[in-house]
């Protein structure tokens, strides 16, 4: 955890940055092509922090011939494996040097607040991206029991050019979950930040490169999705996106991938995640919290977010009332203020798909518990609303904000039930004093992750990922994300004496 600032600290950073513009292609920054610009706004402030490279299909077509031949000549990816480690760990420990920087950079980018961007985002990305480092020599490939006339080895390696395509909710974790392992690996990378939030990662690609990461590893192409993401999805020389975002984004991947050559695609999707509290849970005012903090950490815009409360009817009132004692902490402001633990939605387009869900709710007549209004500006406290139906769009579909529906249930086997009656499957959480039935719930509900007696999404030694509409082809995080970034290649070697045959 880092050490807090004041406001007026943040205030100084901010007025000092100098912030990044252009894409940042083979190396060196450089302008879009067209010499095309778009904003980058505060979306606490509304103000224009910087006009940023609006790339293109001929920007992306550079960028991706370069990571080839990066990848081609072995500058990275035929590094020794201690080399590739040593040169991600000095990445990490230029990372910290800057931490405040990069977490006030992220903060104005993405309207989130200051003391999760310090604590957590620039924190967790050093971790993520270490750990991957660290397992660059500690992974070891195979030979496969075949007998004493052959030798079967089963190698891992790097798969090529990975175009990695990030969402605007956690620019930077997301950016260290597909650089980890994708670097670690040896693969060369074109990297898409959302249009919203481009600013931390153009500096990390400056920061790699001082590190000693060679020219076209790390390269960022800045720009809409239409004009970059599309572009970089069909491209007929990327062997493989990994995309954060949307599911029916998501979608879009998986068409363009068969509409060109047939990449490996991975997608890490939306989820509308139950959060169960059986009758029989214990320490209620613990329970709270973690709802709180399912539902509320960043804005709600988190596609881990326990968006659905499923609480067994005995217990409702009580746990309702802890929770609104719990709520009231969550500060909303000045995402530079570390007194605040919410911010702003991430732009007014989304601040006012969620201002519509809250009308919703309240038109439909839900019981607002909490909330239910905006503030000044995109900003959206807190907001419960009680009474919804597991058939409600308001429990259906993913919100993306601090809004908290209540489904009441009369057992556990309804509990399940409406727990999976979701077309998604990314995380759930079960909260019971019983550990048998705990872990038959957790055993029972259809999701990547399931916590049980709090909330979270493991850690960077766990994998992250989805079941049906939240996930498709691998998982973030844990040696298991290395699987997605390289290809298994048998090597046979016969040991057979002469006129003995062959494999």
């Amino acid at each position: 955890m880092s050490d807090l600032l004041t406001l007026a600290d943040y205030q100084s950073i901010a007025a000092g940055l100098n912030l990044p513009t252009q894409s940042f292609i083979n190396g060196a920054f450089r302008p879009a092509s067209s010499g095309e610009t778009f904003p980058s706004t505060n979306p606490a402030t509304g103000e224009v922090l910087a006009h940023i490279a609006a790339c293109n299909a001929g920007d992306v077509n550079f960028a991706v011939s370069k990571a080839r031949e990066a990848f081609e000549d072995g500058r990275w990816s035929k590094k020794h494996p201690s080399e590739r480690k040593a040169v991600l760990l000095n990445f990490c420990k230029l990372v910290s040097e800057n931490h405040h920087e990069l977490a006030v950079m992220e903060s104005l980018d993405s309207g989130k607040p200051i003391v999760d961007c310090e604590n957590i985002d620039v924190p967790e990305f050093i971790h993520t991206v270490s750990w991957h480092a660290e397992a660059i020599d500690k992974i070891y490939d195979q030979v496969a029991p075949v007998g004493s006339d052959a030798v079967s080895m089963i190698v891992r390696e790097p798969i090529g050019v990975v175009g990695a395509v990030l969402p605007w909710n956690f620019p930077l974790l997301m950016l260290a979950w597909k650089i980890g392992p994708a670097l670690a690996a040896g693969c060369s990378l074109v990297i898409k930040p959302a249009a919203q939030t481009t600013l931390t990662a153009l500096r990390m690609a400056e920061l790699a490169k001082e590190a000693g990461l060679p020219d076209g590893v790390f390269n960022i192409v800045t720009g809409s999705g239409r004009d970059v993401g599309e572009p970089l999805g069909r491209h007929m020389d990327v062997d493989m996106v990994a995309f954060t975002g949307s599911t029916d984004t998501g979608r879009r991947f998986l068409r363009y991938a068969a509409d060109s050559n047939l990449k490996k695609v991975v997608l890490e999707l939306g989820g509308k995640n139950p959060c169960i509290v059986l009758e029989d849970a214990e320490d209620i005012d613990q329970v709270a919290e973690q709802v709180c903090s399912a539902a509320f950490w960043n804005m709600g815009e988190n596609c881990s977010a326990g968006s659905r409360l499923i609480v067994h009817e005995d217990i409702k009132e009580e746990l309702l009332e802890r929770i609104k004692i719990h709520a009231a902490s969550w500060i909303i402001g000045d995402p530079l203020d570390p007194a605040n633990q919410l911010g702003a939605m991430i732009d007014s387009g989304h601040f006012n798909k969620v201002k519509g869900y809250l009308e919703q709710g309240t038109a439909a007549g839900h019981q607002v518990v909490l909330g239910g209004e905006t503030r000044d500006g995109i900003f959206i406290p807190p907001t419960i609303f009680d009474g919804v139906s597991p058939e409600d769009p308001l429990a259906r579909e993913e919100i993306f904000g601090p809004v908290l529906s209540v489904i009441t249930v009369a057992s556990y086997e309804e509990a399940i039930a409406v727990a999976n009656d979701t077309e998604y499957g990314l995380a759930a959480s079960v909260f019971s004093a019983n550990a048998k039935r705990a872990l038959r719930a957790a055993q029972a509900i259809r999701a990547g992750t399931v916590t049980v007696n709090c909330f979270g999404e493991g850690d960077i030694t766990t994998p992250f990922g989805g079941y049906k509409q939240s996930g498709f082809g691998g998982r973030d995080n844990s040696i298991h994300a290395h699987d997605q970034y390289t290809e298994l290649k048998t090597i046979w070697i016969d040991l057979s004496a002469p006129g003995q045959g062959n494999a």
